[in-house]
């Protein structure tokens, strides 16, 4: 197991056991295919620019696009009957759910396991192992209710231990891993936890079928916290142990599982390879074989020769038009569900007043950055919520055109003036904006643009870019900068994209009011109520800038033409349809 709290907002891209990828660098370069989390939010260094691409994305793919022509698919693709294949970056091999090392072990699970309780499109919860589920009145007390006939790959039965056992098995002191079922504060969890208790009172098992558990105080995401994937307690019990799981990372390697798919091999740098799961509850998927291709290569070359039937492109003009001209794929555009941010130092002085924060966002041309620049492959971000997301609004958020006199009459206002050189002054201290970034060609694109809009406005703008993110990590965690370039993980609830503006979790940021509103978020289930209360929360945060937000990433999805039953969600990956893939 590794420590995965981290405070701030690095947290939400480190927290998630998100995989580091790589921002597209050229008009031909795909983005890694199966993923949990985008890279730092940094643009493209494609070096076409369209002032008519204003963010809209009409010139891009608005619908799916079926195969034109599948003669043309390369010998390789035609051959395979039985096995599709997908490419992903190498996982750890930690194959065991909330064990995970890597992001990229969380892809390798979400084959082999299903949850209780899955979501939808839009992040709503939907039927998983679970039928279905009451919650209480006092919104306290969740009961799942178990599908009938559920089995793990080796033919054993799934019953309500396995539940019970899975969620007390997070509660063992030496778990150290994230933990969101702790946080939803079952009644009881903190007594076992510290070793004052033998079971968790709030967890009831009913009978084989139907398990109960009551928490401390509502939340809003219990249910598909609670509902996530189930450890079969006769393989990944029988040796527990209160306080020492070490034992757990001997069964990585042999999973048991209960989702379309069991684990038959895994090479490191080579492949993943999975067989269908008979035992599967949905039914036995359509293709017998499936494979995580790890080896390091271009995507690109792999689509086109066919060595792999799926791949995830940045939705540029020039990547679409190139996708379209291979005629054997079918293209689906995608939006992923996280936003691009970047991080202010607000312990620093001259970035604890709003104003400041506000004329750094308006004096940015975030629309040639994040949008021109990439051909239109995003949109602009202005609040913390996923545009997928039925949290998402743009009703009164202030939209941050790139407007240099207003950020002037901001700076202004805050005190600072423009002193012989250009670069503004207050109290004898020059306006400087110490950046992090990444090493790339997209950096380099931001950074010539941003030292180009802040020397206009009187910003002395100092850059400084890192060849790996860990580095980049510790130079943030110092302390010493004054902004650095970030995404947030997968968002599949609008709790997720404001957590870390309370209680502090933003060094520097602290308003009772979003803390107060984050609470009533999490204390209702209503749909309504709750896209009301995260409207609210959105103005504040749009208001105040803890951070400034960027963009949200546009891909294409291009996948072997004759792959039927794909079906898009980019909350759940390709984990969601891929038992119903067949290759006609």
């Amino acid at each position: 197991m590794r420590k995965q709290r981290v405070s701030g907002l690095i947290g939400l891209w480190i927290l998630a056991l998100s995989v580091v990828l790589a921002a597209c660098s050229s008009s031909t370069e795909s983005t890694p295919t199966e993923t949990a989390a985008t890279p730092p939010s940094t643009p493209s260094a494609n070096e076409s620019s369209s002032k008519a691409n204003q963010g809209t994305g009409e010139h891009l793919l608005q619908e799916p696009l079926a195969a034109q022509d599948l003669s043309k698919l390369p010998d390789r693709a035609k051959q395979r009957n039985d096995a599709i294949i997908v490419t992903l970056t190498n996982p750890s091999g930690a194959f065991t759910p909330y064990f995970t090392q890597v992001g990229y072990d969380g892809n390798v699970n979400s084959v082999l396991y299903t949850p209780l309780v899955k979501v939808d499109t839009n992040g709503l919860p939907v039927p998983g192992l679970a039928e279905k589920w009451e919650v209480s009145e006092d919104k306290l007390t969740y009961t799942f209710h178990l599908r009938e006939g559920l089995k793990y790959s080796d033919g054993s039965p799934m019953t309500t231990e396995d539940v019970e056992f899975t969620w007390t098995l997070l509660h063992d002191p030496s778990y150290d891993g994230l933990n969101s079922v702790v946080e939803t504060n079952i009644k009881g969890g903190k007594a076992y936890k510290e070793g004052k208790a033998d079971s968790i009172e709030g967890i009831h098992v009913v009978d084989e079928k139907t398990i109960s558990v009551t928490l401390e105080e509502t939340n809003a995401t219990a249910l598909t916290v609670l509902g996530g994937p189930i450890l079969s307690k006769a393989y990944y019990g029988k040796d527990y142990k209160f306080g020492n799981l070490d034992y757990i990372k001997n069964l990585h390697a042999n999973p048991i599982t209960n989702g379309p798919y069991k684990l038959e091999k895994f090479i490191p740098g080579q492949e993943v390879r999975f067989v269908a799961n008979e035992h599967y509850i949905f039914g036995k998927p359509k293709t017998e074989y499936f494979i995580y291709k790890t080896t390091e290569g271009d995507t690109w070359q792999f689509i086109e020769t066919g060595e792999v039937d799926y791949g995830s492109f940045s939705a540029t003009t020039d990547n679409i038009e190139k996708l379209k001209g291979l005629g054997f794929l079918n293209l689906i555009p995608s939006t992923a569900s996280n936003y691009g941010y970047n991080q202010f130092n607000l312990e620093r002085d001259h970035l604890k007043d709003k104003r400041v924060r506000q004329a750094l966002t308006y004096g940015l041309n975030r629309q040639l950055i994040y949008v021109d620049s990439r051909q239109g492959a995003a949109s602009l971000a202005n609040i913390p919520s996923s545009p997928i997301l039925w949290s998402y609004t743009e009703e009164g958020i202030n939209p941050y055109p790139y407007d240099p006199e207003k950020a002037k009459q901001l700076l202004d206002e805050a005190g600072w003036k423009v002193g012989a050189d250009g670069i503004r002054e207050k109290d004898g201290k020059k306006l400087q904006i110490n950046y992090l970034g990444s090493k790339s060609p997209n950096t380099d694109i931001f950074i010539a643009v941003a030292k180009e809009n802040y020397k206009e406005i009187g910003v002395d703008f100092i850059p400084e870019q890192f060849p790996d993110f860990n580095t980049l990590v510790s130079k943030v965690n110092s302390g010493d900068f004054d902004m650095a370039s970030f995404s947030t993980t997968i968002i599949s609830d609008p709790s997720q994209g404001v957590s870390s503006f309370i209680k502090g979790e933003t060094k520097g940021y602290n308003n009772p009011q979003i803390d107060e509103l984050y609470a009533k978020g999490l204390a209702t289930s209503d749909v309504e109520e709750r896209k009301k209360i995260y409207h609210e929360m959105f103005k504040i945060l749009n208001d105040e800038l803890p951070v400034m937000f960027t963009n949200y990433t546009k891909s294409v999805i291009a996948i072997n033409g004759r792959i039927d039953g794909f079906e898009l969600n980019p909350l759940a990956g390709i984990a969601h349809s891929l038992p119903n893939w067949e290759l006609k």
